[in-house]
């Protein structure tokens, strides 16, 4: 491959717009005959004579010496990477999702009081990268690659690199809300929310979940804006109290029974789904890739009025190193881990939706490439953490207590909106 193309890949990367481990035991998702794409030779620009150790961190579910096919394809890719580049040494460290001694722990204790021991390169959800970026933890890719828009990269891929108007991430991994369901009985998934309250099942979410992300989605499915015109959390009355009024009709029908005001998390809704006590259950696509059941199939979230939307999330590559010269390097190895051909087999391995168009293109399973491009082209990033930190709870208060039958859907849309306000 010529230098020229490698720029191009590197013009690639930059981004205008803005969980589940296990493998998949379906039909696989990669045609047979596909190979990823064959990938540039970096260019030679070592930051320093001699061999040079390139550090980089992730959680163990993406543990490269795992026997596992998704490992094995990340070893693979950080083995090429090397031997194209004889002067570089890749050292993996495994850090904890979170709590202490936890990624983004580390990556603040490191920073304080042993700066050799940062990472150059670390793998962050997008919590933890608003996090460490707003820290002061990491840096910008904005000098290191060309600026070019990519159409290869879907909108909501751009979205995860980006925040304050700087890119901090290549997105490598996205996750996406979705409806899972069986076939039989449920021959045909709702659409519009109001045909599921005569199909006599159960829909299975979180009602208690402390982030409230179903029922924020079907709020902003309906046009809710989040924010003010100064930039402050906000909830909009009038559509808050069509999404309650869903939930009293959903709690009447049975369609969102009393129990489901107990489950706080995704696993908890998924274990009432696998244990057939409800047909349908909202959850993240990744679960549904990882954790197939026999006589189930996915589809995009059912919102009020069938409008197309979803939440996304997702992982990046992150710069930790404040070395100049050290960061070059990593951006350019944060480059190969992103491209299209690695990323097509590394997120099919791994139950992911590629943020790259081209890298879905290459999924074999025609079923789930529709489910997944369906859920990636209607998907938004979820609101920042502090929006977040401040919606959940009202939001969370007014979804138990109307399936409760605790309040009406005014009044909850009224308290909810009041607590804004503050005291």
């Amino acid at each position: 491959m010529t230098l020229g193309r490698l720029f191009l890949a590197g013009m690639l990367l930059v981004l205008a717009g803005c969980t589940g481990s296990g493998l998949p035991t379906a039909n696989p998702l990669l045609r047979p005959t596909a190979t990823p794409t064959p990938v540039p030779t970096p260019v030679s620009t070592s930051p320093a004579p001699g061999p040079v150790t390139l550090r980089i961190w992730l959680p163990p579910q993406f543990d490269p010496a795992a026997d596992t096919p998704g490992g094995q394809v990340l070893q693979e890719q950080l083995d090429e990477f090397m031997a194209r580049r004889p002067d570089v040494r890749i050292e993996v460290r495994i850090k904890a999702m979170d709590g202490p001694g936890g990624l983004l722990d580390s990556l603040t204790t490191a920073n304080t009081a042993a700066p050799l021991a940062l990472p150059d390169l670390i793998a962050l959800p997008r919590p933890q990268l608003e996090a460490a970026a707003l820290k002061g933890l990491l840096h910008p890719y904005d000098d290191l690659i060309p600026s070019s828009d990519d159409s290869d990269w879907f909108n909501y891929a751009r979205q995860l690199a980006r925040l304050q108007d700087a890119t901090f991430g290549l997105p490598f991994a996205g996750d996406t809300l979705v409806l899972v369901y069986r076939s039989d009985p449920v021959n045909r998934p709702p659409v519009e929310l109001s045909t599921s309250l005569s199909m006599g099942q159960v829909l299975a979410f979180p009602a208690a979940d402390p982030q409230a992300l179903y029922t924020l989605a079907l709020y902003q499915a309906d046009g809710g804006a989040i924010l003010d015109e100064q930039g402050r959390p906000y909830l909009d009355e009038g559509v808050l109290s069509n999404v309650l009024s869903f939930y009293q009709q959903a709690a009447q029908s049975q369609l969102t029974p009393f129990w489901l005001t107990q489950f706080q998390t995704d696993a908890q809704a998924w274990e009432a789904f696998e244990e057939q006590r409800a047909n349908m259950v909202v959850t993240w696509i990744s679960r549904f890739l990882t954790q197939p059941i026999s006589g189930t199939a996915a589809a995009p979230l059912p919102t009020l009025d069938g409008t197309r939307f979803t939440l996304a999330t997702g992982w990046v590559w992150a710069l930790a190193t404040p070395n100049p010269e050290i960061q070059k390097l990593s951006a350019e190895l944060a480059l190969y881990l992103t491209e299209s051909g690695f990323l097509a087999e590394w997120c099919a391995k791994n139950g992911y939706l590629p943020p790259r168009a081209s890298a879905l293109e290459a999924w074999e399973d025609p079923q789930i490439q529709t489910l997944a491009r369906s859920a990636i082209l209607s998907a938004v990033l979820l609101p920042s953490t502090d929006v977040i930190t401040s919606l959940a709870l009202p939001l969370e208060r007014a979804t138990v207590q109307v399936l409760k039958q605790e309040s009406d859907p005014v009044t909850a849309a009224q308290q909810a909106v009041g607590s804004l306000a503050g005291p």
